[in-house]
């Protein structure tokens, strides 16, 4: 195994680096898949090696430790790493030099994806490899032409146990229930659609009426906001400051990444996650088109979405992979706090990626738009 570069690349706020790597520090998988030629299968076999994007940090070192190194024993094909805060500039910046240096790349649905798509940026995902588990467990919706889900993030209710001995808040209409469920509060300040979404579930609207987010609808959400925006204390935009808060008791109750509360429980933390509500987005893996090793990166794909290996994973990274059979093979203090736990899955509400990516008469996209709304709105 080796790291072939690392790339410092303007960031988002938060981090998505710096949000993955605080999980992945704290977590440790249970095994390491049993890695052995028969495991590897025949149609997996191969040589040389495979270029696969990741965050860097304790992220990679455990998709290393609990994908990577396995992937290399069963397969034969070593796996050569490359970080960066984000895939996206980096891969824009190969494309248009017509040098593809990489074979496998993380990539957001919402930041450029659709772009890079009508580009050719991406080959189609040989499913052919893919074992039956693996094709079963993984949802369809996770499985499109050129892209497969590699792990979902979520943003969520959480809330400091201490300062509600009686039972805390179960979801967003409690958030803003003042009376019942006191104390100081967050919201993430970066992001307007999930805020927008938080509003509207507070204010009654069904999950499965939600989208899409029509301007009736952004006035419904202001004007629940407006009822709140007085008791809220901050509106945190970096990935670790809202649990931070929490656990100095700064807040009471915010919103917060899945990934830093369950990290912060795992050590401890007096804090509790309420799935009712809960944003899901997801993040992509893709093979790039020009790659030098295409082959080993669809066996690569196919390894990381079977059922053991997936738990791996989830476990190592503190992210879901999106294939429910691993479940199984899950320890039983994480499955409570994933959102791919039935019981979490029922309650989330996942972003339509169709709606928002959708461009305007004058060239925005939808997000945009709900973006300038939203921030025209703090500034007030």
């Amino acid at each position: 195994m080796s790291e072939q570069v690392s790339v410092n690349v303007p960031c988002h706020s938060p981090s998505r680096r710096s949000v993955l790597q605080s999980s992945a520090a704290l977590l440790s998988a249970p095994f390491v898949a049993k890695a052995t030629a028969a495991f590897g299968q025949e149609k997996l076999a191969g040589t040389g090696e495979v270029v696969v994007f990741s965050y860097g940090g304790s992220f990679t070192q455990n998709l290393r430790k609990y994908v990577s190194e396995p992937f290399t024993k069963a397969t034969g094909i070593r796996v050569v790493d490359v970080t960066a805060d984000f895939a996206e500039p980096q891969i824009k910046a190969m494309s248009a030099a017509k040098r593809i240096d990489w074979d496998i790349a993380c990539v957001s649905p919402f930041w450029g994806y659709a772009e890079m798509q009508q580009a050719g940026t991406y080959m189609p995902i040989n499913y052919s490899l893919w074992d039956s588990e693996a094709l079963n467990g993984v949802p369809e919706s996770a499985r499109l032409k050129d892209a497969v889900v590699a792990f979902q993030s979520a943003t969520l209710l959480v809330y400091d146990e201490r300062a509600f001995p009686k039972g805390g808040p179960k979801d967003w209409a409690d958030f803003w229930n003042i009376k019942e469920f006191r104390g100081p509060r967050g919201l993430y300040g970066g992001g307007g659609s999930t805020v927008m979404l938080f509003a509207l579930m507070a204010d009654g609207v069904a999950h499965k009426d939600l989208w899409p987010l029509t301007d009736d609808k952004i006035d419904r959400a202001f004007k629940k906001l407006d009822e709140i925006k007085p008791h809220i204390t901050k509106w945190p935009v970096a990935g670790g400051e809202p649990i931070q808060l929490l656990i100095n008791r700064e807040f009471a109750l915010t919103s917060a990444p899945d990934g830093r509360a369950v990290a912060a429980i795992k050590q401890g933390a007096p804090i509790r996650m309420a799935w009712d509500g809960a944003a899901v987005q997801e993040t992509y893996w893709t093979i790039l088109k020009g790659g030098a090793n295409s082959a080993n990166a669809q066996k690569f794909i196919a390894f990381v979405n079977r059922a053991e290996i997936a738990a791996a994973f989830t476990q190592g990274t503190g992210f879901p992979s999106p294939n429910v059979n691993q479940l199984k093979y899950l320890s039983a203090d994480l499955l409570p706090l994933i959102s791919i736990s039935p019981d979490n899955a029922a309650k989330a509400v996942g972003l339509d990626r169709a709606w928002l990516t959708t461009k305007l008469a004058n060239g925005k996209t939808n997000a945009d738009h709900v973006q300038e709304r939203w921030l025209a709105w703090q500034a007030k």
